[in-house]
């Protein structure tokens, strides 16, 4: 449970550092950190389902938004920083490793089920839905309507996110498409 309690701390100080900060692509970042984190913590409560929707969500809302910070707000510095960068990034890769390695030693083997839940799945499913495929019993039987609620959710994030990068409409015959619109 601490682990959800630290995850807790890192969204709000992101909260707090996407508020203050005085860069726009940095506040995006940073409101990037606090969906990662969020995503994360549904991982923490045993909601991978959820977690992927979460991801997938913030990854496109984290699109639209650096896109449309990009034109407006480009505080990059093109040289003597790039020490500094690739030390972040050697920093970063090395930390994403470490804790990719201890999250792989932590999983249980294969086939084990980790909740009360998914045994009864396992134990179940044949002879209450009927379906040889116990995944597909389990979306289409057990959690259809939670399957719709994600697919209706990821539907329109992809939707949304379509309507706002697509910048040329619909044009006229014989009007010319200017530079910056494409």
């Amino acid at each position: 449970m601490i682990e959800l309690y630290i995850l807790l701390i890192f969204m709000i100080i992101g909260a707090i550092v996407a508020i203050e900060v005085k860069d726009l692509l940095s506040s995006v970042v940073a409101v990037g950190a606090v969906g990662l984190g969020l995503s994360i913590a549904f991982l923490i409560l045993k909601a991978p389902d959820v977690a992927i929707t979460q991801l997938v969500v913030e990854i496109l809302c984290l699109i639209i938004l650096i896109r449309a910070t990009l034109k407006k707000d480009l505080p990059f510095s093109t040289s003597g920083r790039w020490f500094f960068n690739s030390l972040i990034t050697a920093g970063f890769l090395t930390i994403f490793l470490f804790m990719a390695a201890e999250a792989l030693q932590q999983l249980p083997k294969f086939g084990q089920p980790i909740m009360r839940v998914a045994s009864t799945y396992l134990q179940q499913g044949l002879s209450e839905t009927g379906a040889a495929n116990l995944v597909s019993s389990v979306i289409l039987d057990f959690r259809a309507y939670d399957t719709l609620g994600e697919a209706t959710v990821l539907f329109t994030a992809v939707i949304g996110v379509l309507t706002l990068v697509r910048r040329i409409g619909r044009k006229k015959i014989g009007e010319k498409v200017k530079a910056e619109d494409e």
